[in-house]
């Protein structure tokens, strides 16, 4: 069975977050899981007939001049590394609390309009194998002009199909603008999330098949952490619904018109998995039922057994102790068959009983 349960935090983060109380607004501490994967620059630029890509592990060129008509993908991975964040931000004129957030990787998903730049915070989810739960990783992505940048945490490899599209010649990323590649990356991370609600499903179709043949102590424990990971995914996924609708509604120059189509696809996508995980949360609040009526009926069917034995017992009892009395004259004494004769009674007693019981489907 699938364990849903958010990793727990390191102790080095926790001293990180206190460290950064009383700190200005705008200080760059990076306050997630200590990794020790070195930061990345993978930089694409590309146009309908030309591309090329660099890989640098520090900032080795500006990258701010692009020379139109190119569209350039600026894809970092790894934060530990403040002050190669610390250039960028310097190179795109980044906000400093934009770059507070992107280091504080706890942030809940949002969408912020500098006018020159769109910056937007999304959760990543995705399933571990080898810890058998899901994980989740903040992705941080800025739109300009004719520029895009993304922050990862680590290399997950989750863009590796956007950057085999981009390779593709007069495909459709080459052949739209920045905007296009912004909604690609965004598609790309909700569509993951679809992957995730499927193994969520598969665990609740076997929990419900505990349920109905054998519920134990132990499916008590998997409801519970399907029940926490259904609210961490809650707060993961419902923010996003706001995101993707105020890119829909807010005027920005630097989304076209014709991208509109493609956001509400997003948008559709996004309500979907919503709607989907609104089932699943009352699915297990469902099981929750089940399990305690199941454990319920079967304490009672213990307690109507118990109950059945006790009472073909009572009057047996009765019938043993009245003739267990120690009395001197009693006339059973003298008829050597006497004992033998109320065993027997006794014995058609429990009988009778016992196909009383069968005829009333008590039994």
């Amino acid at each position: 069975m699938r364990r849903f349960s958010r990793p727990p935090r390191k102790a080095s983060n926790s001293s990180k977050k206190k460290k950064k109380v009383g700190l200005p607004p705008g200080t760059l501490i990076y306050t997630g899981d200590k990794v020790k994967e070195k930061t990345k620059i993978k930089v694409t630029d590309y146009t309908v007939d030309h591309f090329n890509f660099q890989e640098f592990k520090d900032i080795e060129i500006d990258l701010t001049k692009i020379e139109k008509p190119l569209i350039r993908w600026v894809d970092i991975y790894g934060l530990t590394q403040v002050k190669v964040i610390e250039e960028v931000g310097h190179q795109f004129r980044l906000h400093p609390l934009v770059l507070e957030d992107i280091l504080s990787p706890n942030q809940r998903p949002k969408l912020e309009d500098y006018e020159s730049y769109i910056f937007v915070v999304l959760k990543k989810l995705s399933w571990n194998q080898e810890e058998d739960e899901f994980e989740y990783e903040q992705i941080s992505l800025i739109l300009g002009e004719n520029y895009v940048i993304s922050f990862q945490e680590r290399d997950t490899n989750l863009f590796n199909p956007i950057y085999e599209r981009i390779q593709v010649p007069k495909g459709r990323v080459r052949l739209m603008g920045a905007d296009y590649l912004f909604y690609v990356l965004i598609d790309i991370i909700i569509d993951n999330y679809f992957i995730v609600l499927e193994k969520v499903g598969e665990d609740i179709e076997n929990i419900e098949d505990i349920l109905i043949k054998n519920p134990v102590p132990e499916t008590l424990q998997l409801i519970y952490r399907l029940k926490r990971s259904s609210i961490e995914l809650r707060k993961s996924i419902w923010p996003i619904r706001e995101v993707i609708n105020r890119l829909q509604r807010e005027q920005s120059k630097l989304i076209r018109e014709e991208l509109q189509i493609y956001l509400r696809d997003i948008y559709d996508h996004i309500f979907r998995i919503s709607d989907l995980l609104e089932n699943y949360r009352d699915i297990i609040f469902g099981m929750l039922d089940m399990y305690l009526s199941s454990v319920s009926n079967k304490m009672n069917d213990i307690m109507k057994v118990l109950t059945i034995i006790s009472t073909i017992f009572i009057p047996l009892s009765f019938l043993a102790g009245f003739y267990g009395m120690n009395f001197l004259n009693m006339p059973e004494l003298a008829q050597p068959y006497s004992y033998p004769i109320l065993i027997c009674i006794m014995g058609l007693i429990a009988f009778i009983m016992i196909y009383f019981f069968k005829k009333k489907r008590w039994l």
